[in-house]
């Protein structure tokens, strides 16, 4: 085997609940614009709302503890904001999954929060660029231990919520998600193949607002967990 010029990255790891074993990150997957009111505020028509995904880089994600943990304020932003989430983490592998088997293919689920750098989201789209660099920076998503479906089950329907310094900026269900869970990773699987390890988040409520440095958010999904970060 060749040398490696620069050492490798180690994989970033998540909890699971219940466990000492660890899951890999493998990819990061996002879901946009998927709740009726995030989809109007966002400026979109949810009822021809098309599925559509974006990607975060592995190393992105912040393994989150029970007792939360600190999140650094990114740079090239003034307008950080924050969206709850429902997240699946992928423990069996497939491509074109048929959604009545999607479920099967679905390790176990998390609360998440994907932090965007929305000034820069809003500029790119009204240029009609591509808002990679909005989505996709070091630390922007934290996410909570991982609850596996095999005690928790599949969640259909559940509050979803986040306060940031006590007050509730997100509050909804995921029975409100315009594509479900099984279509999600039916179609996801459409376009690459599943490995287990991918993580991908569902999409978020309406709500989003701008953080700043010092602002505690907290929020969680019921019957998954909750999640908790300080924005340094």
């Amino acid at each position: 085997m060749a040398a490696l010029m620069f050492p490798a990255t180690p994989p970033v790891t998540l909890a699971v609940a219940g466990s000492d074993a660890r899951i890999p990150v493998h990819r990061v997957y996002c879901a946009g614009q998927n709740y009726v009111a995030h989809a109007r505020e966002m400026g979109g028509d949810p009822d021809k709302q098309e599925l559509f995904f974006f990607d975060k880089p592995a190393d992105s994600v912040v393994p989150v503890p029970n007792g939360g943990c600190a999140v650094p304020y990114p740079i090239g932003t003034e307008a950080l904001s924050q969206e709850i989430e429902l997240v699946l983490v992928i423990g069996k592998e497939g491509e074109n999954i048929a959604e009545a088997q999607a479920l099967d293919h679905i390790f176990g689920y998390a609360a998440a929060i994907d932090l965007t750098r929305r000034d820069i989201q809003s500029r790119l789209k009204k240029m009609s660029l591509a808002y990679d660099m909005a989505k996709a920076f070091d630390n922007c998503a934290p996410v909570a231990e991982i609850q596996p479906a095999a005690r928790i089950g599949h969640p259909s329907r559940g509050r979803i919520w986040i306060a940031v310094n006590g007050k509730i900026l997100q509050d909804s269900d995921i029975s409100d998600l315009i594509y479900s869970v099984p279509r999600i990773v039916a179609k996801l699987s459409s376009y690459v193949r599943l490995r287990p390890g991918d993580v991908v988040y569902t999409g978020t409520p309406s709500g989003i607002g701008v953080i700043k440095r010092g602002d505690v958010l907290e929020g969680g999904v019921d019957g998954v967990g909750t999640i908790k970060i300080t924005i340094s």
